[in-house]
């Protein structure tokens, strides 16, 4: 039987509230709510579709998250 993966625990928080915030203070703030990895990506990046627990991601544009999404 084939091992099952570490999957980091996610924090019971919404992304909503990360949308409209400068990159850098939204990416403070959801390390410090416990997201295990945060990244920051360019609108239309080209992205891998795998769902990742514990990672939150921010669409940044202008220095500002416009979209959130957990994974």
């Amino acid at each position: 039987m084939a091992p099952q993966p570490n999957t980091p625990v996610e924090p019971d928080d919404n992304p909503d509230t990360y949308v409209g915030l400068d990159a850098d203070t939204a990416e403070h703030q959801a390390r410090a709510r416990g997201w295990h990895t945060v990244r920051a990506l360019p609108p239309g990046a080209i992205i891998t579709m795998e769902y990742m627990g514990g990672r939150l991601n921010f669409e940044v544009t202008g220095g500002t998250v416009k979209r959130c999404w957990k994974g």
